[in-house]
């Protein structure tokens, strides 16, 4: 895949992230249980926790795959910034579910982001941010220490939202 705006594509599937860039590492206890796990990666796959989240996602495909490119936006009016990317990797094992995706040209950053949902063998499942970022456009670089700050409180209300959307997705698989 070409069109990514920092070297290191796929360096959120494994192994230390690159230097040179802010680390981001978020955890959320979600609940317990593959009815959990099952909600919450679906919730993730699907965009919906960014949408529930408040962020505006167009994508060219209803479900996270390598390739599709989608565009995030959080803000309103002239105020609303777009971030576009594309899906790096996704991954769906038994007990891990959830993607990447990369920075492209016209992003306020470089670098990649993963959300995963993983079910641990006590079956406490875990949702997981990890993103290395850098900016890339002038108000970007100008905001400075806001930007990481930013990125944490995103992280942390995408938490929150799938807890609730895991939640309330475990009640509906229960009815199926």
């Amino acid at each position: 895949m070409t069109g990514f705006t920092y070297p290191e594509v796929g360096a959120t599937a494994a192994g230390p992230l690159p230097p040179g860039y802010h680390h981001l590492r978020h955890r959320t206890l979600l609940g317990h249980g593959r009815d959990v796990l099952e909600a919450a990666g679906e919730a993730v796959l699907t965009w919906r926790m960014h949408r529930a989240a408040g962020a505006g996602v167009r994508a060219q495909a209803g479900r996270a795959a390598p390739g599709v490119a989608v565009e995030v936006s959080l803000g309103v009016g002239p105020l609303r910034l777009t971030a576009p990317c594309r899906v790096v990797w996704t991954v769906g094992e038994p007990d891990r579910i959830g993607f990447a995706y990369g920075t492209l040209d016209g992003h306020p950053e470089q670098g990649e982001e993963s959300f995963v949902v993983r079910m641990g063998d006590d079956k406490a499942v875990w949702f997981a941010v990890t993103a290395f970022s850098r900016p890339a456009r002038w108000f970007s670089r100008a905001a400075g220490p806001a930007v990481p700050v930013a990125q944490k409180l995103y992280a942390r209300r995408c938490g929150q939202v799938l807890r609730r959307l895991s939640v309330s997705g475990t009640h509906q698989l229960r009815r199926s």
